[in-house]
């Protein structure tokens, strides 16, 4: 497969988002984008793909494609929920991550809901050792393959298929401690007994278990795109989870468009525990 380079968000607009992924270019619901579209009509029709939630995806092409992204190669592939694989605003966060990695000597990271990859392979180019978590095998497997053209398969990367908050409170009974945490939590998932949960209701929990398996300078990031949560919600989830902890920010997850629209997607916190 021809690898082309970058992402773009063309243009956003009536709960629709434009973006240039490598070599194509996709339109897809995006619920936030409740603006106008600044890009002109023109710019629209040179969509490669499109997804409906009623009709699917549309497209001449809909095998998988090679994007690079900050040194990274990655797989793409239309998925039944209308993502792609990539999340490009969180490579908006791998700076800070970079920074906080920066001053430590092999640091460990425990990746939660880590889908497809691409933030744990960011990590391990910075020079951590990531615990990679995620509870659909085929969507660890794509992370593999994510690692494997990337060339990072002799980084230190363990690749668990396995539910967050069942995992990380094993890891805390068995004494396991962590340099740094990345949460991106979904808006609702299922436990280890299929029993569906919300994240509003389970964010205490997987902190409190986070907590448990950090160490006392262990960073923290979580993010998270459910309707509701505004920054400040997570900020202050992170410090009741983590008291006294010694920074801690927080940030509306935004990307600006070509044409000048603005899209939020997300919120997120982060800290430096001590």
């Amino acid at each position: 497969m021809r690898v082309a380079t970058g992402y773009e968000l063309l243009d956003s607009g009536d709960g629709r988002r434009l973006e240039r992924f490598g070599s194509r270019v996709v339109d897809r619901p995006a619920p936030s984008a409740d603006g106008l579209r600044l890009a002109p009509p023109s710019t629209w029709r040179t969509a490669d793909l499109r997804w409906d939630r009623e009709t699917g995806w549309q497209g001449a092409d809909l095998s998988p494609w090679l994007v690079e992204l900050d040194g990274l190669r990655l797989e793409l592939r239309p998925t039944a929920a209308g993502q792609v694989g990539l999340f490009p605003e969180h490579a908006t966060l791998w700076p800070w991550l970079r920074q906080a990695i920066a001053d430590r000597e092999s640091p460990s990271v425990l990746h939660l809901f880590a889908s497809t990859g691409a933030t744990t392979l960011a990590l391990v180019r910075a020079g951590a050792s990531v615990t990679h978590i995620d509870g659909a095998r085929p969507t660890v497997a794509w992370a593999r393959r994510n690692a494997e053209l990337s060339g990072l398969t002799d980084r230190p990367i363990r690749w668990i298929v396995d539910d967050a908050l069942a995992f990380t409170a094993r890891e805390g009974r068995r004494g396991r401690r962590y340099d740094g945490i990345v949460l991106d939590a979904p808006t609702y998932g299922h436990g280890p007994n299929g029993a569906r949960w919300e994240l509003a209701d389970a964010l205490p929990d997987l902190l409190e278990a986070a907590a448990a398996v950090a160490s006392d300078d262990a960073f923290v990031l979580l993010t998270a795109h459910s309707t509701g949560l505004e920054p400040d919600d997570l900020g202050d989830a992170l410090a009741d989870a983590f008291p006294g902890a010694g920074t801690l920010a927080t940030e509306r997850l935004v990307l600006q468009a070509s044409s000048g629209a603005a899209l939020p997607l997300g919120s997120a916190a982060r800290m430096i525990r001590g």
